[in-house]
């Protein structure tokens, strides 16, 4: 799965790798979530652009958004045949550049987030489905999902679903959709390789998407770790007596 994640790269050198006609001047981001808008690279016209969208594809057959579960991510093994993929991953298919991406982990009782990254520092293309979704009123919404498939031997230890990451050689496979057959794109819906991504414990703050800056990718230490293990304690206790267990935050698995 993939709820959160990261892009840091400049903007110069996302333009360059993913080959797009605009020029598009963007800060960094370190903790972007779902509904939010973020970059889409799609083909148009023969030509690769860059749009923004918001996280949680939304089909267009649905009537009313507020009723329709958020999805943000689609799995690779029944896109095919969903109703709210099977038309996209046709005729709508994108890349989303990024740096990086955050996965929570049970340890102790509790959910320790990781920074999950190419072990060579390299940014990265998530496969992702797109559609436009137009309201009664004429209004239009562009909303896009991460493709994931099952983690493989090594990303399974922290969960067992990853994003697709789609590599430079295949982007133009990818996102070509000048055909309407899927035969060519199916063997690139797969985990990363063992050894291809690398990862280290960060602290807690990434919880909150409020919290958007350099320092949550950072590696802490076991003693950092327990010490905001500790100082969650009372709250969570107190949230719980309250209301029931907490949505962990990271939006909604389809």
């Amino acid at each position: 799965m993939c709820g959160r994640f990261v892009i840091t790269s400049a903007p110069a050198a996302l333009r360059q790798l993913f080959g797009y006609v605009e020029q598009p001047n963007f800060p960094p981001r370190y903790n972007v979530a779902p509904t939010q808008p973020i970059p889409v690279v799609l083909m148009e016209n023969g030509a690769r652009h860059f749009r923004l969208m918001r996280w949680g594809l939304l089909p267009g057959w649905v009537k009313d958004p507020k009723g329709f579960t958020l999805l943000i991510n689609a799995r690779s093994e029944t896109v095919l045949e969903k109703p709210a993929f099977k038309r996209a991953i046709r005729r709508r298919r994108g890349l989303i550049p990024a740096d990086g991406y955050y996965e929570w982990k049970v340890e102790d009782g509790r959910k320790q987030p990781f920074f999950i990254h190419r072990a060579d520092g390299a940014p990265l293309g998530f496969a992702a489905l797109f559609e436009t979704w137009a309201g009664p009123n004429g209004e239009e919404l562009d909303t896009v999902a991460i493709v994931t498939a099952a983690a493989g031997e090594d990303l399974a230890a922290l969960h067992d679903r990853v994003p697709v990451t789609i590599s430079e050689r295949d982007f133009e496979r990818w996102l070509d959709i000048r055909g309407d057959e899927v035969d060519a794109i199916l063997p690139l819906m797969t985990a990363p390789r063992i050894g291809e991504f690398a990862w280290h414990p960060v602290s807690t703050r990434v919880n909150r998407v409020a919290n958007d800056d350099d320092q949550l990718l950072l590696p802490i230490s076991a003693e950092e770790m327990a010490a905001e293990a500790g100082a969650a304690k009372p709250k969570k206790a107190a949230r719980k007596a309250a209301a029931g267990p907490a949505d962990d935050g990271q939006g909604s698995l389809f």
